[in-house]
Order: C-alpha cells, then sequence, then structure tokens
C-alpha cells in the first residue's frame, strides 16, 4: 500500500521523498505548486504510512511498484521530482517508462551510482545500525545534511525531520542502504531521457559533491546550484528552491502542450 496525498488541480506532479524520510517533507512545496497543478506526495515503500513487505528490494522493484500504483490513480504524463534517494527512484522510473513520464527532477540526487568509498560508507552505516539502532544512527545523520551555516536557524526542521527518521523499521532502513548502494549507474538514462530535466544542487553537499552535479549540467533542461546550501535545500533555501521548481514545471508544461 502506498499513503500519498493529493492537492490541486492540472498537470500531475509526483514529489518524491529521500532516505529515512516521509512525505510531509514536501508540505510547503504541494500547498504552492498546488495553484497550477495536480501534487501527488507519497510514502516510498516502508517509510512513513507505506507497506514494505520484504526486508530486501531493489529500486527497480520499488520503480514498478510506483507505476502499478500511477495507473491505480490513473496518473498520465507526470513529472516526478525526487529528494536524493527519490532521484534515484525518479531515475529508475524513467528507465522502466521512458516517454510515459513528462520529466524529471533529481533534488539533491545524481544519475551516478556509488563509488568504492561510498560503498564501503554504507556498509559501514549498516554495521553501525545493527548495532546501535535505528534511533542512534538518525541522531547523527540528519544534522549534517544541513550546511553548518543553516543549523541553527532550522534547528526546528532538523528536530523534526529525526522525528519522522525514527519511526522508521530497521529492516527498512537497511534495505533502502542496501538497494542504494548496489543501484547501478543511470548517467546514460539521465543522458538520453526525453522529457523535460531539472537539476537543483547544493555547493556544500556532503552527500552529493558538487563536482559531480556539475556533470549533469550538459544534459538537463534547467540546472541550478544553490550557494551554501547542503543535502536539503527545500528547507535551507526554501524560496529560491520553490522558485527553480516552479519555473522548471510551468516550462515544461508549456513544451508537453506543444
Amino acid at each position: 500500500m502506498i499513503s500519498f496525498t493529493k492537492q490541486g488541480a492540472g498537470n500531475p506532479i509526483i514529489l518524491l521523498h529521500g532516505f529515512c524520510e516521509t512525505k510531509e517533507m514536501w508540505k510547503t512545496f504541494s500547498v504552492q505548486l498546488s495553484e497550477s497543478h495536480t501534487v501527488y506526495c507519497l510514502d516510498l515503500p516502508g517509510f512513513g504510512e507505506s507497506s514494505l513487505k520484504a526486508s530486501q528490494l531493489n529500486l527497480e522493484e520499488v520503480a514498478v511498484t510506483l507505476h502499478d500504483w500511477m495507473e491505480e490513480q490513473k496518473i498520465q504524463k507526470p513529472i516526478i521530482i525526487g529528494h536524493s534517494l527519490g532521484g534515484y527512484v525518479a531515475l529508475a522510473m524513467a528507465e522502466l517508462m521512458g516517454s510515459e513520464l513528462g520529466g524529471i527532477g533529481l533534488f539533491h540526487s545524481t544519475a551516478f551510482a556509488d563509488d568504492q568509498e561510498k560503498k564501503h560508507t554504507r556498509d559501514k552505516t549498516i554495521t553501525f545500525i545493527k548495532k546501535h539502532g535505528v534511533e542512534k544512527f538518525i541522531d547523527s545523520f540528519v544534522p549534517p545534511l544541513f550546511s553548518a551555516q543553516h543549523q541553527v536557524r532550522l534547528e526546528e526542521e532538523i528536530a523534526t525531520l529525526i522525528q519522522y527518521g525514527k519511526k522508521t523499521a530497521k529492516k527498512t532502513v537497511i534495505a533502502y542502504i542496501e538497494a542504494m548502494r548496489d543501484r547501478k549507474d543511470r548517467f546514460e538514462v539521465w543522458k538520453t531521457f526525453g522529457g523535460a530535466k531539472l537539476m537543483i544542487a547544493g555547493t556544500l553537499d556532503p552527500a552529493i559533491k558538487i563536482e559531480a552535479s556539475k556533470e549533469h549540467e550538459a544534459f538537463a533542461t534547467a540546472y541550478h546550484e544553490l550557494e551554501g546550501v547542503g543535502h536539503v535545500g527545500m528547507f535551507e533555501e526554501r524560496e529560491l528552491s520553490l522558485e527553480y521548481v516552479q519555473t522548471f514545471l510551468a516550462k515544461a508544461s508549456n513544451q508537453m502542450l506543444k
């Protein structure tokens, strides 16, 4: 079962949250975007109120699950924007569905697979969680996603993300770390996907290095860097991020009408 919210009217937009996040992270965005679009915010399988049956999964299976959900909801030609893990899922959906999608957006995400250093870090994280549990992991995981200059100002937002993250089952957290570690490189999907493509990157992102993000620019419909921002620009630079998304959606919607 996929838990989701639906707001507004117009061309459909699907917003996918990141690792150990939930659909609630998009509340501000969904209100604003619903003035011109039908906005779906959903919990990925295993997060929030969406169920996860298996203890092992891969991103291709998640893409198929969301494709089935789209068919149930009769959603046609959506633009899918994903934060971090959500971007990996959006790329897997683009590979699966191709022209059935109107566009994709990578919000602090990447089409590249993990390198060996990143794989090693994920393995260490799994070991930590098995030993210490999800709550202790979330306490140390969430704050550094925000750049140092924004952490004090956004204490409330950090606390909220920690609260939601701690509700995630251990099997879900480990299953998704493994899925991210083992995901395939989809840079060719990014290059060749025929719909509109958005990338928003943070110059101080600790998870997605800005140098890697820059390599996506040549193939993007719209590419933006948020100065001094870490991994969560929808909080750190909310208004500017929203403006970038709105501009992209307006242009993509006009292009689909042609």
